[in-house]
Parts: structure tokens; sequence; C-alpha cells
């Protein structure tokens, strides 16, 4: 796996402008702050990142991958201010879960999920190298 840097670019911070990989596919549909039981055990943004970030990296372990393993990663907002207002909070949130390792990534913003308590759905993309 290697990160994509244009040559004169700025270095992102939290992400990759994109990622070069080759092995296993590994698709996780989009996860929510909800636990196994279906509850939800935060209301706040940071919160529900952290749950859903631990939802993704349960759905990779099923097939044999981890955080690592991660190439991109779509997060999809309710609330823009909320996300720019904690991204503090959100970024410590990320580095429990997925520790420092920055995929290529998307944040939008959207009206709503279908789930009326959710405040993030995040979906995964990863690639399992030859190697794991």
């Amino acid at each position: 796996m290697r990160a994509l840097q244009p040559p004169g670019w700025p270095r992102p911070r939290g992400y990759a402008n994109g990622i070069e990989a080759s092995g296993r596919l590994v698709f996780v549909a989009g996860q929510i702050g909800w636990d196994e039981t279906g509850a939800f055990p935060s209301a706040d943004l940071a919160g529900q990142v952290r749950q859903t970030l631990a939802n993704v990296v349960a759905v990779l372990a099923e097939a044999g991958a981890g955080p690592e393993h991660v190439v991109r990663l779509t997060w999809y907002v309710t609330d823009r201010d909320e996300y720019l207002g904690s991204v503090k909070e959100v970024g410590a949130a990320y580095r429990e879960v997925m520790g420092r390792h920055y995929p290529a990534m998307a944040v939008v913003a959207v009206s709503g999920l279908i789930e009326a308590q959710a405040k993030v759905e995040i979906e995964a993309t990863a690639v399992v190298g030859e190697e794991s």
C-alpha cells in the first residue's frame, strides 16, 4: 500500500489524497453508531464516530482485515457545523479506533440518514495484501 502525494501538493492532515494497493478487496457497507443490540451508546458526534468505526473494524475482522488495510472511507454527516465544531474530538475518536492510518477519505454533509438518531454513516473499502 502506498499513499499517493502529487509533487508540490500540500500534505493532507488526517487523510491521504489517494492510495495505491493490490490484493483481496473487502467492501464494508455504511455503518452507523449503534452497538450490536441496535442501541446508540452515544448521542454526540464524536461518540458515534467511535462506535461507527468500531463497527467498521468488526466487519473488517470477519475478512481477516484490520484498520491498516483500509484504503478508502466515505463519511456521511448530518450536521456540517457540528462536524467542524468537534473535529478535535472526532480526530481523537478516529485515532483511538483506527490508529494513525489515514486512507483516502471523503466527508459529505447530508440532510439526514435513515436511522433518525444516527449523526454519521461510514462506508469503507479495504485491500488485504497477498502477505496477509
